[in-house]
């Protein structure tokens, strides 16, 4: 007892004289005042500017525990994994449900428009392309929102916005309106990514990874939904009928978005603590667990929302690499979902290779989908499902990164096959595996994105990545069904290799965030510095006791 006396003795006098505090104690609710007539004493820790833990022994629970401080980090840490979390995952998941199936829709209607209005091959690609146009111009501005304005506001908007422009582009007249309406959607779709954003800065570290991971389910389902009901709705009712029922995940969320919460750390970011308070004990008392005691601390407030913070000495090489991996990843997803129907209307790769030799130069000839086609493309994305669980598998065991590079290696081995003339079977079975490593590189990178960048402009981060990923899920229809045409062999050779630049890509990422708290700041004190870089040397998985990347705690 005496020596702890002497050491707050001495830290009072080291912040006088130097104008800073040395430690910040802590201390959760558990440790609350026992009613007992003998002295009770309970385990602390402090918390140097270094991020390093020592332990000061014993202290008397008699002291006023109003003296103790914690951060949003430490209070979403002691509330943990509960029921709040299980219904914002429902919530969240239905935007990313919503996503999918508006992406997934592009492969069914586009053979159908093909034939009904005679449309030329490169009309074909437009209609595809016109919706990731609308993707890659809002999806930093959406990013840019959600910094400044809020999570909650930047995932609201857009979806409100997804689900007029959906519903209204069933009613189309003529190719122009599908144009133009598309392209809409295309820009409200670009801010879905910011329900990773929301979602992730309200899950404890431990399961922050798995539980991003088993959210992009959603977007599996999504996906199988969307062909379940294109195989009901499109030989009786038609593509109209498709466009409009497609929006049901919308309206639900719509309905319930209102219980949706702002996020603690943005609200502690921008100086609402008292709204980052009251979101707290309601996860808390939601979750059955007790606050920490004492008084919510944060940051110094910064700018949120510029770009050229991702651009800084400290970010430039992580946003230049991920911005690559990111365009690879979405030109190899969606140039795969594009390349499955038209590989399954021509029966193998020689097919079309052959047919290309003969084909007329305006490209009217058409093919609809058959119930055939319609099963093999809900078998091969029934794929996102086994792909998702073996990168959840792996995502803690061997790191973020080594898991991104390894589903980008294995896509390129599953496509070189397809060069060959396998038969359906075969391409079926390849397709299914190339799909569900594909899938589980993205997953992965949505898991790492938010963890490296900080509050201040995680919701940027991941806005710009996003639109880095829908300029090449641009360019991937030009690709996939245009340069098909002419060449099979010389489709599937670019694929195969943006995938393994993607590889080595992920293996130059200067930090492993595996074991990472989120950062709150983009300020760096010598202790985190020298972590980072030890890091960056030998990729070593930071400890996940009480350690948060970046941020730095002020008293």
């Amino acid at each position: 007892m005496l020596s702890f006396s002497r050491s707050i003795a001495f830290s009072v006098l080291f912040k006088i004289w130097f104008g800073f505090s040395v430690v910040t104690f802590r201390g959760t609710a558990g440790d609350s005042l026992r009613h007992d007539e003998e002295e009770q004493c309970g385990d602390y820790e402090v918390y140097t500017t270094g991020m390093q833990t020592v332990d000061l022994g014993e202290r008397r629970t008699g002291q006023d525990p109003t003296e103790d401080t914690f951060t949003v980090e430490d209070a979403v840490e002691a509330i943990g994994f509960g029921k709040f979390q299980w219904k914002l995952s429902i919530l969240t998941g239905l935007s990313w449900m919503a996503d999918a199936m508006e992406m997934m829709i592009l492969s069914v209607i586009s053979p159908q428009l093909h034939c009904e209005w005679m449309l030329p091959s490169w009309k074909v690609a437009m209609l595809t392309s016109v919706v990731f146009i609308g993707m890659m111009f809002s999806s930093t501005l959406w990013g840019n929102i959600s910094d400044k304005y809020g999570r909650k506001v930047g995932l609201t908007m857009c979806m409100m916005w997804v689900l007029y422009y959906g519903f209204l582009s069933a009613f189309s007249p003529a190719y122009g309106w599908v144009m133009v309406l598309r392209g809409l959607v295309g820009f409200g779709i670009g801010g879905a990514p910011q329900s990773v954003t929301l979602y992730s800065e309200f899950l404890p570290r431990k399961s922050r990874a798995t539980c991003i991971m088993l959210i992009q389910i959603f977007w599996a389902l999504g996906a199988v939904f969307e062909v379940l009901l294109a195989i009901w709705i499109m030989p009786t009712m038609g593509w109209r009928w498709l466009l409009g029922l497609s929006t049901a995940p919308l309206v639900v969320f719509v309905i319930f978005c209102f219980w949706l919460p702002e996020s603690p750390r943005f609200d502690v970011l921008s100086g609402n603590r008292e709204n980052a308070m009251k979101t707290l004990r309601l996860i808390a008392a939601d979750n059955g667990k007790t606050m920490p005691l004492g008084k919510l601390i944060a940051n110094k407030q910064e700018e949120r929302g510029r770009i050229r913070d991702l651009l800084t000495p400290q970010y430039r090489r992580t946003t230049l690499l991920l911005w690559f991996i990111w365009f690879a990843n979405a030109f190899s997803y969606y140039g795969l979902v594009l390349l499955t129907t038209e590989l399954f209307q021509a029966g193998d790769a020689c097919v079309i290779t052959q047919g290309a030799k003969t084909e007329p130069k305006c490209n009217l000839e058409c093919k609809y989908l058959t119930l055939d086609d319609y099963k093999d493309l809900l078998w091969t994305t029934l794929a996102e499902f086994p792909g998702l669980f073996v990168t959840l598998f792996l995502i803690d065991r061997i790191g973020r990164k080594k898991s991104m590079a390894m589903c980008f290696l294995m896509f390129s081995v599953c496509i070189l096959p397809l060069n060959a003339c396998v038969g359906r079977v075969a391409l079926t079975v390849f397709i299914f595996i190339a799909r569900a490593f594909i899938t589980g590189g993205f997953q992965v990178a949505y898991v790492y994105t938010p963890e490296v960048y900080p509050t201040a402009t995680r919701a940027l981060g991941i806005g710009t990545c996003s639109g880095m990923a829908r300029v090449g899920a641009l360019l991937t229809p030009f690709v996939s069904q245009v340069l098909l045409k002419k060449s099979v062999y010389l489709t599937l050779s670019v694929y195969c290799i943006f995938c393994l630049l993607a590889t080595g890509a992920s293996m130059l990422l200067p930090i492993e965030t595996t074991g990472l708290g989120l950062q709150e700041s983009s300020r760096i004190t010598a202790g985190q510095e020298e972590m980072k870089t030890g890091q960056m040397s030998n990729g070593s998985e930071a400890s996940p006791t009480h350690t948060s990347y970046g941020s730095s705690y002020n008293s």
